[in-house]
Formats: structure tokens, C-alpha cells, sequence
């Protein structure tokens, strides 16, 4: 991609409005637009990055065995009536009605409708167990929208939902999410510390919340340091390994401001590996049993031929969410620091241009065209600026590598900078190894 067809409205001024980093940076570069109070338009480069850890999320839902579908984004009244959280969910639902008068209603969640889903086409046990997931967009009225697309009204989000015959393994299906989930923040490279939550209005006996460590988080936390050691790679997806994985991480004490006993701490967690800082919420799973299949009579006949109600679990990822996340966990001086995995671009190609020579140019073009064979998403900054100029706004941006064509470029060697990094003369074939790496 060419800077000049690029379609990044960026901003020299910090926005008013905002009052968060993510926020901030995501307004000034362009990454999104207000379209609304808590309603936001996705702009490219912003939409670029949500569909990469889209992605990864997606990945990591089928490498657990999830099967993904696409659930509406308004549904019927009736479900929710059905299971009495109609009333019960509060004014955060939008309540809407067709020309019919039906009334109907803008997803927050999908409990109801994939409980009829799945109460209208598996009958028998053994059809189970089934995780069931979609990514899509929600809508929750937030009473006071603010920080951007960390408390937005409506947001794009995976949400999966298991079903079990019995107890044991519905909380299999529940750990495996578990260990989902880890893999998922660390590909992102998020290191995300599970921690035992309330159900709220989902409901249930058994919940978690996966926090990230940002200064400018919503939730203080308090953790023993020694939880951010654990290795994910000496875990595997079988029954006993899962088990293990869940239980190491109760071993240690993590809680949010919710439940934190500052006695229990004190006496679990040595002085010098206390960890008392903020965090944000970026995923939670719940396990509720019966509380949806009963009232909703999802049944399955049992191997012994009784009708048993269905154990269920739902556990969710706010993928638009997670974009403002990793700003806020990564960012340092108004730069936005891009894990390599979601950048916008694994790249970017920064010539000096100059009116009476285009040498750089031809030059920026060769390496821009080398990359793209290479499958390096790479972007080239064609504009006509100061160089100055040029190394502020891709500073901004977060691009993690920089190929500057200058001065001190000769025909087969250019001047590469990491981003925060001293800048050094490297081959193109070194380069690109330093990008694929």
C-alpha cells in the first residue's frame, strides 16, 4: 500500500473528548471515527488491526475444537421472556419493534438464541459435547459511554457457549476456554492473569476474568508476580493437563479490588513478589449449569434414558475492545507499540523525496516490490514532506520497522530502524529476516 491512497485522516491536535491514551491515539491516527455517543466507524487502518486479532481469536477457538457460526444481531423478545432476563437485563438492552409490533431486541448476548438453537436439533448425548462460537457485533446502552472503544455501546465480540452432559465435563469445556484464552493473549503479546470474577447478569457459580497489566486500567489488581511465570508450552489440551493448567493459576493469589482480602494477601504472597497495580478486563467465562437449558427446556436423553437439562458455559472476548487494550498496555511517549502479530503493517518504507532527484524513490519502489514477493505487508511512504515529518507520524502509528532511504542508503544496503530502537545499516536479505523474525 501507498501512503497516498491510504485513506488516514490523521490529526495534529489531541482530541478533547478523549480522556484515555487508546482513545487518543486511536482518534489522531485515524483508526476510527465517532459516529455517535459510544458508536464508532472503523476506519482502514484501525479496522486492519481488529480483523488480525479477529484472526488469532478465531484460530484459537477452532485449535480448542469451537465451531463457528453467525448468530443474528437482533433477535426476538420471545427467548429472552422465555428465560426471564427480558425484564431482568435493565435498560442497558435496546428494545426495538418491527412493523408487526413484535417486539424485538438488539443482542448484548446470545445465551437465549443459541440455547434454541441447540434445544431444536441435538436431542441425544451422544451429539456431545459441543463449543459453539461466533464473532459479532453487540449492542449495550451504556448509561455513560467513554474511553473510546473501551467502554463503547456497541462493539465487535466472540462469544462461545459450550454444552455438556454432565458437570465434569462441562467444567472441561470451561478450562479448555481457560487455556484458550491464555494462548490467545499471548499471541497477541499480552501477558493476561485469570482471576476468579462474579457472574453479574450472566449467572452461574463459576466465573473468570483475564486481566492485562495497564497503568491507565480500570480495575486495580493484586497478584502474586510469580503467576506471570507459568508456561503455558508444558501444558496440553487433554482432560488431566487442563486441570493442572487451571489449578496452577488458583495456586496463586490474583484478585481485582471485588475480592481482594488484604489479610489473605499479606499471608499468602511474600513482601517482594506482591504486585499491586491496574489492569484491564479483556475476556471472562462463565460456567451456569442448568440456569438457561431448564427455564428454556433444553433437553438430551441420557445414556440410561432419562431426559437430562444440558450443562452450558459462554465465554467472551471483546475483540473491538482489545485494539484499545493493547494500545493502552503497549503505548510509551505517544507511541503506539504494535505486538508484530496485529501491527497494520509488518513495515514501513520512508525514502527522503526530493524534486530535483528521484533516486530514493526508485529505490523505495525496488524494496517496496521485493517485500511484497516475500509476503511482507509492508506500507511505502510516497508523500511529498519533510523527513522529520515522516518519522513523527510513523512513530505515532507504531509500525515496528522502519526502512529509511537516505543518505545513507548505497545500492544494496539501507538504513533500518526497530521501532525505539538505534537505527543500523543492514542488506535487504538482512531486513527481511529481521521482519519475518
Amino acid at each position: 500500500m501507498y501512503l497516498s491512497k491510504l485513506f488516514i485522516p490523521i490529526t495534529k491536535n489531541l482530541p478533547s473528548e478523549a480522556k484515555i491514551k487508546s482513545h487518543q491515539l486511536m482518534l489522531r491516527t485515524g483508526m476510527i471515527k465517532q459516529s455517535a455517543a459510544g458508536i464508532y466507524s472503523w476506519l482502514p487502518l484501525g479496522f486492519k488491526v481488529m480483523k488480525k486479532i479477529e484472526k488469532i481469536v478465531r484460530e484459537e477457538q477452532n485449535y480448542i475444537g469451537a465451531q463457528e457460526l453467525l448468530m443474528p444481531t437482533i433477535q426476538s423478545a420471545d427467548i429472552w421472556k422465555e428465560s426471564g432476563r427480558y425484564e431482568d437485563y435493565g435498560e442497558e438492552m435496546l428494545r426495538i419493534k418491527d412493523r408487526q409490533g413484535r417486539e424485538m431486541l438488539y443482542g448484548p448476548t446470545n445465551e437465549e438464541l443459541i440455547t434454541e438453537i441447540f434445544r431444536s436439533s441435538v436431542k441425544s448425548y451422544k451429539s456431545l459435547p459441543q463449543i459453539l462460537y461466533h464473532i459479532q457485533w453487540k449492542f449495550r446502552d451504556e448509561i455513560r459511554p467513554r474511553f473510546g472503544v473501551m467502554r463503547c455501546r456497541e462493539f465487535f465480540m466472540k462469544d462461545a457457549y459450550s454444552f455438556d452432559t454432565d458437570e465434569k465435563s462441562a467444567i472441561n469445556s470451561y478450562n479448555k476456554m481457560f487455556y484458550s484464552y491464555i494462548r490467545t493473549f499471548n499471541r497477541l503479546g499480552l501477558k493476561a492473569i485469570p482471576m476468579a470474577a462474579d457472574t453479574g447478569p450472566i449467572g452461574g457459580d463459576l466465573s473468570h476474568e483475564f486481566i492485562i497489566i495497564a497503568e491507565t486500567g480500570e480495575s486495580k489488581i493484586y497478584a502474586d508476580k510469580n503467576i506471570f511465570e507459568i508456561d503455558l508450552k508444558k501444558y496440553k489440551s487433554d482432560y488431566s493437563s487442563l486441570k493442572k493448567l487451571r489449578d496452577n493459576y488458583s495456586n496463586y493469589y490474583a484478585a481485582t479490588d471485588e475480592k481482594f482480602n488484604k489479610k489473605i494477601f499479606d499471608d499468602k504472597v511474600k513482601k517482594e513478589d506482591q504486585v499491586i497495580t491496574k489492569g484491564i478486563e479483556v475476556g471472562h467465562i462463565f460456567y451456569f449449569g442448568d440456569k438457561y437449558s431448564k427455564p428454556l427446556n433444553c433437553y438430551i436423553d441420557s445414556k440410561e434414558g432419562k431426559k437430562n437439562s444440558v450443562k452450558m458455559g459462554s465465554y467472551g472476548i471483546g475483540v473491538s475492545r482489545l485494539v484499545g487494550a493493547v494500545i493502552e498496555a503497549k503505548y510509551n511517549n505517544d507511541i503506539m507499540k504494535w505486538p508484530k502479530t496485529i501491527s497494520p503493517y509488518e513495515a514501513v518504507i520512508i525514502p527522503h523525496i526530493s524534486k530535483n532527484n528521484k533516486e530514493n524513490v526508485i529505490k523505495a519502489e525496488k524494496v517496496y516490490n521485493d517485500l511484497k514477493k516475500q509476503n511482507i505487508d509492508v506500507l511505502l511512504d510516497d508523500v511529498d514532506e519533510n523527513m522529520s515529518n515522516k518519522f513523527k507520524k510513523h512513530d505515532l502509528i507504531g509500525i515496528p520497522n522502519q526502512i529509511i532511504i537516505g543518505n545513507k542508503s548505497t545500492n544494496n544496503n539501507f538504513e533500518f530502524k526497530e521501532i525505539d530502537k538505534k537505527s543500523e545499516i543492514l542488506s535487504i536479505d538482512e531486513i527481511k529476516s529481521k521482519i519475518k523474525n
